[in-house]
């Protein structure tokens, strides 16, 4: 079986990852315009926090932040992270039927993007602004009381944060916007007056009130495509990230049983 996500940001490749261990027999490729260091997911500080869907059952966010906090916490205890087979491709997909004649089953995890490809017009973005900067002292991290402020260190840099601007869909940095985070940001933490190497990151939250975990099937002319899609994380992708993936790699298991159900009443 041929898989395509559709997305290389922490849900697209996370999915990758657990379909390739729940269905380690099919061939995964990653489609995206955009590989790290320069997906929404590098914007974020990549902190985990819980984070309410409003229209998602919390036995199921529960579920999806549990498996997330295990898979992580097993990673900061080993020594090394596991090696995956997924094969990375650049490219634009401007509509998920483009693939059906090289692919089996589609993974759509486009974030933003899921807005214009599949005309989701629940989704919104949430824009976020945040400074990344060079402060190796400060290794313990600094969050207000509403979390809009925030000073999170990373293995080489500290992000300083930050905006949440529903429905702005900008993504060019703001000046005023990048002094008040740095001077909300140096009330919390004096030193970071020191800070050097500044530079100014914009990304857009992909939100809407639950998460899309959910199978569809697209038909054209008489043909069929299975597609998955595993996207609407709003500023919680981070959290939950490794739960919605393997959801959805068991919903990718279900595709192929189908499919080979098909297969099968046919040559019958």
């Amino acid at each position: 079986m041929q898989v395509a996500v559709v997305g290389a940001g922490v849900i697209g490749l996370s999915t990758a990852l657990c379909i390739t261990e729940t269905c380690p027999s099919c061939s995964v490729t990653v489609l995206s315009d955009q590989f790290s260091p320069n997906t929404t997911s590098d914007v974020a500080a990549g902190m985990l926090i819980p984070h309410i869907y409003p229209d998602t059952p919390i036995h199921r966010q529960k579920q999806w932040f549990q498996e997330t906090f295990t898979y992580l916490f097993a990673i900061s205890n080993s020594a090394e992270a596991s090696e995956a087979g997924i094969h990375l491709v650049s490219g634009k997909v401007a509509d998920l039927w483009e693939l059906h004649r090289e692919y089996d089953i589609v993974v759509n995890c486009t974030g933003m993007g899921a807005h214009q490809l599949v005309g989701d017009k629940q989704l919104f973005p949430v824009r976020g602004q945040v400074l990344k900067v060079h402060a190796p002292w400060v290794t313990q991290f600094i969050r207000d009381g509403d979390g809009l402020t925030y000073i999170y260190p990373g293995i080489h840099r500290v992000t300083l944060g930050g905006t949440r601007e529903k429905g702005n869909w900008s993504l060019s940095p703001d000046a005023g916007t990048t002094r008040d985070i740095f001077d909300r940001c140096c009330s919390l933490e004096p030193s970071l007056q020191g800070a050097q190497d500044i530079e100014v990151k914009v990304g857009l939250r992909p939100s809407r009130q639950s998460v899309r975990v959910q199978r569809e099937v697209l038909s054209q002319g008489g043909l069929k495509l299975p597609v998955v899609h595993n996207y609407g994380h709003g500023a919680g992708g981070f959290s939950v990230h490794r739960g919605t993936a393997k959801e959805a790699a068991v919903l990718v298991e279900e595709c192929i049983s189908a499919l080979q159900a098909s297969s099968s009443r046919a040559k019958l």
